[in-house]
């Protein structure tokens, strides 16, 4: 089906099934800007079931140690005003990949063919039956942030409209459900992070916002992380089966830790960061908390070890000005019951905590935990200049100097406090090509990564033009 989109009173046209896949160099100045164009050398792969699937020559990635291989699950038909966001990604047992990811930007509501009915379906669903080298679209859904995971008997993706949404497949990906609406209460807000299953319950979280920001807000610091739960053999299309833990802002956590003077936060006064510069854009917004990973203590030497089980914690992202620093919260099942109350952690001295070291955590960044190895598994950005002023700062850095996005890599640690550094998943060849927002998951004795990203014709670091899918080979072998 071809569709048509119309910018700045001009209409062209693009494969609107057909997710185009093509080789490139990151950063390669003579990548196409459009889709659907016979002299990109873009092959076009047999179909499946009606599916259309694009293959196309994995080609080397720019020199990493850990992936010599990337391929490009969705290219932008318009770089400048159509951006790839919120890449997900979970394995299923029998080896099979399933990716989530929408579009944003002002130009994805000119696409002719956008479904329109309650909502608007901006976001796709993806398979891969070889290790990520072809895929093929299942679906298209409605939401934002969307995260697929694996239950007891079918397979799930849950996102946002601003209240929370879920589809469901009990064929193994290949054909999904109407979305159900989860809640009527307020904004929600999330990205695609870890998922936990323990003692036969799903968990992961998702951030609440009681009242709408505005246009130009960016209300990190009135998020509240809600830890969600259900059992694994529940229909979780049924909005009963959900349990909501409380709401903790991160203005309510500061009224019980005091403000986090002593490690610089905020870094920079809230506001613009060089006001004297015509044209300066960088602002530093309110600290807070966002994008909230789940992971259980499985060690029971760790301090925070639950003998019970029934305790999680909770590393979100930090938003400080600086760098590598993640928010902590946990959060304890009542006994009896499914319920889960979000609070403060402690040190064994009893003072509250608000941070932990986290190498990235002031970006978004996601965890697994591998029960083979016993490690978990980090995948966040590095920063390598964040003391630069920012006025000083080349035009195409995104925001302020702690927000480089063009490095992506690997750590692991075995409790979740002392990471050491694996090596490096993937690098733009500047700091608009990012690669960002990854999401992992393991199959079998691999690690697959899928990132938001961008080449030359990308708009910004931030609003890239491409998800990118990339495999580290025998990863466990990268431990020491």
């Amino acid at each position: 089906m071809v569709e048509a989109i119309t910018l700045n009173g001009n209409t062209e046209h693009e494969d609107a099934r057909v997710m185009r896949r093509r080789s490139f160099l990151a950063g390669s100045a003579t990548a196409a800007a459009c889709l659907g164009m016979p002299e990109m050398g873009i092959a076009t792969a047999a179909t499946s079931d009606n599916h259309p699937a694009i293959r196309s020559s994995l080609t080397p990635a720019l020199p990493s140690p850990l992936t010599g291989e990337h391929a490009v699950l969705w290219s932008s038909p318009y770089p400048e005003r159509i951006y790839g966001a919120s890449p997900g990604l979970t394995s299923l047992p029998n080896g099979t990949l399933i990716a989530t990811y929408d579009q944003t930007g002002g130009g994805v509501r000119k696409l002719a063919s956008l479904r329109r009915d309650r909502w608007p379906w901006t976001g796709t669903i993806a398979t891969s039956a070889d290790g990520g080298a072809t895929w093929i679209e299942r679906s298209r859904m409605p939401m934002h942030h969307a995260r697929p995971f694996v239950s007891a008997k079918s397979i799930y993706v849950l996102g946002q409209v601003g209240d929370l949404l879920i589809m469901g497949s009990h064929d193994g990906g290949e054909t999904w459900s109407d979305p159900v609406q989860l809640t009527r209460d307020g904004v929600w807000s999330g990205a695609p992070t870890s998922v936990v299953v323990h003692d036969g319950r799903i968990h992961l979280a998702m951030e609440h916002q009681a009242v709408a920001s505005t246009r130009d807000e960016w209300p990190v610091s009135r998020l509240a992380p809600v830890v969600l739960s259900a059992s694994a053999y529940d229909d979780l299309l049924e909005p009963g089966a959900w349990s909501f833990s409380n709401k903790l802002t991160f203005a309510d956590a500061l009224g019980e830790t005091g403000p986090a003077h002593v490690i610089g936060s905020p870094f920079f006064k809230p506001g613009l960061t060089a006001p004297h510069n015509v044209g300066d854009r960088r602002m530093m917004e309110e600290p807070g908390w966002l994008e909230t990973n789940l992971v259980r203590i499985e060690d029971p030497d760790h301090i925070w070890f639950d003998p019970t089980g029934g305790t999680l914690h909770l590393l979100m992202r930090a938003h400080t000005g600086s760098t590598n620093m993640a928010c902590v919260l946990k959060a304890v099942r009542s006994p009896g019951t499914n319920e889960m109350t979000v609070s403060l952690e402690r040190a064994p001295s009893g003072n509250p905590m608000l941070y932990l070291p986290l190498p990235g955590g002031h970006l978004k960044f996601h965890i697994v935990h591998d029960p083979v190895g016993r490690l978990y598994w980090l995948a966040s950005n590095q920063s390598t200049d964040s003391m630069t002023r920012p006025e000083k700062l080349p035009q195409e850095r995104y925001n302020l100097p702690n927000n480089e996005r063009n490095r992506l890599v690997l750590h692991f640690s075995r409790n979740c406090v002392d990471w050491c550094f694996a090596g490096t998943i993937a690098k733009g060849e500047d700091q608009r090509q990012a690669r960002s927002y990854p999401s992992i998951a393991i199959h079998g004795d691999d690690l697959g990564v899928l990132a938001r990203s961008g080449d030359a014709l990308s708009a910004s670091a931030h609003n890239g033009n491409l998800i990118t899918y990339h495999t580290i080979p025998r990863f466990r072998d990268l431990s020491y």
